[in-house]
């Protein structure tokens, strides 16, 4: 916030405007109001000089000191009197006081009418001025009940004097003023000023969405306290909506992308599909136009033909189902049952369910393991990885050196809480470029055996999809004299 437009600066500003107006207008005041004021009260004053002197001479009480008391009105008004006859000067209170010319009071109009101030009956208030001292006073004039004639005058240039004393004082008043009240003002202010400069931070990190700063809550009970309670609810109202429109923005993502992988898996599915399933369906097509033409009538050909249907048709479901898996598992759409098991057992089971298989390759399993080893993971999909790798093994298994050997091994990491199975099979080994091909669906080194071997072409990409979902590694190795496929699973705690 600038400094010539805070609060303090406007109100000490406001301040300051305000003294200088009281302060000249009551200086204009004094230069045109004092001095009419003065000129009435000292006319009222001198009136009532008059009546106390003329009834001082129409007085019968012979103990009254005329002298005296005419002197002490002179000294407490400040006057000078002046009182005589035809003859001679009954009483002065200044030697210097000049006597009127004559014995008789002016006549009216003979009388300078600018200068009057009052006039009434036989007494006459005018402005005068002495030559021989230069001053201006206000002189009454008037004749005694007894004929004496009254001559009493008070100079004027003391309201001068006190105008500009008046005046003085009311500018040092006046600077004094807004000192102190500045000083005033400063500290009051501040107490306004600081909780609105801390709402007005508030309101700025609410306009960033930050809800973090709350006003502190006073025991006062004024405005200010009222808005930062409201500043405080509304900070709350706006906070819960903010994150409820994030929720529901996440929430939407999340549907988008979901829908988005429910799309792609869609497409997948149907290039896949489309892709695999036009051999077994050219072949189905074909045996199932031969029995209808009846091109063999033999019955051992037809059993054959209706054999080739059946088998094409087993392939495409187990096809499908294992798709429709492996769909499942690429796009997060799979649970896993995790649960604690022995891996030695699962091992152990599916070498025992391949042993048809191992027998026509006229090999054995070397079986490398502790009596138990405990993991977490789902044992569903576990036991279908160790197969695909124990399968694939018996695929490819070679005599190389006059040696046939498949070893299964479980190695131990306990410094990471991990167990690593090892698949070894004696046989070619794998080019760097294949490495990474052989877990893409449907990709197979040797071509030629594509229909042969029974398999789908999509057991190594199950296995990537399974690994991935647990983040554990997996992989192949060449090793001397053949091929060592590899994954991790987490120990049970």
């Amino acid at each position: 916030m600038q400094k010539n437009k805070s609060v303090r600066t406007k109100l000490f500003l406001t301040l300051v405007i305000t003294v200088i107006i009281i302060i000249v207008s009551l200086i204009v005041l004094n230069n045109v109001v004092l001095g009419s004021f003065y000129l009435y009260s000292k006319r009222k004053d001198l009136l009532k000089v008059y009546d106390s002197i003329n009834n001082y001479y129409n007085s019968e009480n012979s103990e009254i000191d005329i002298d005296l008391e005419l002197e002490k009105v002179s000294i407490k008004n400040n006057f000078d009197i002046l009182i005589k006859n035809e003859e001679y000067v009954i009483y002065s209170s200044d030697k210097n006081f000049p006597s009127r010319m004559g014995n008789k009071n002016i006549p009216m109009d003979m009388v300078n009418k600018d200068k009057i101030i009052y006039s009434k009956d036989k007494v006459i208030i005018q402005k005068s001025f002495d030559n021989r001292n230069g001053l201006n006073y206000i002189m009454l004039s008037t004749t005694l009940d007894n004929g004496y004639t009254l001559d009493i005058r008070v100079a004027i240039a003391s309201i001068e004097e006190s105008v500009k004393v008046s005046n003085n004082f009311l500018c040092i008043i006046g600077i004094l003023t807004i000192i102190i009240s500045g000083i005033i003002v400063s500290v009051i202010s501040k107490k306004f000023t600081n909780p609105i400069l801390e709402l007005s931070v508030i309101a700025k990190n609410i306009s960033k969405l930050d809800f973090s700063h709350k006003y502190r809550i006073t025991d006062v009970d004024d405005e200010i306290n009222e808005l930062g309670k409201s500043i405080n609810i509304m900070s709350d109202t706006m906070e819960k909506v903010i994150k409820q429109l994030q929720d529901s923005n996440i929430e939407l993502e999340k549907d988008i992308e979901e829908k988005s992988k429910i799309d792609e898996m869609r497409k997948q599915f149907i290039s896949d599909v489309s892709h695999e399933l036009k051999t077994p369906i050219a072949l189905i097509q074909g045996y199932a136009e031969g029995l209808i033409e009846n091109v063999n009538t033999d019955d051992g050909n037809r059993k054959f033909y209706a054999e080739v249907i059946l088998d094409e048709s087993n392939k495409m479901d187990i096809l499908v189902k294992q798709l429709l898996e492996l769909m499942k598992l690429e796009y997060g759409k799979r649970k896993f049952n995790n649960a604690r098991f022995d891996i030695v057992e699962v091992e152990k089971e599916v070498i025992r369910k391949s042993r048809v298989m191992l027998e026509e390759k006229n090999v054995k399993v070397e079986f490398k393991a502790e009596n138990s080893i405990f993991v977490f993971a789902d044992t569903f999909y576990i036991e279908q990885v160790v197969t695909n790798y124990l399968t694939n093994a018996i695929k490819h298994v070679k005599d190389i050196n006059e040696r046939k050997r498949i070893c299964v091994e479980n190695i131990l990491d306990k410094k990471n809480n991990k167990v690593r199975i090892n698949v070894f099979n004696t046989g070619e080994t794998i080019s760097e470029e294949n490495k990474n091909r052989i877990w893409n669906r449907f990709y197979k080194i040797d071509e030629s055996r594509n229909r042969n071997d029974g398999g789908t072409g999509i057991g190594l990409s199950l296995v990537k999809a399974i690994m991935n979902n647990y983040n554990n590694k997996f992989g192949v190795e060449n090793k001397k004299d053949g091929v060592q496929f590899y994954f991790e699973l987490d120990l049970d705690k």
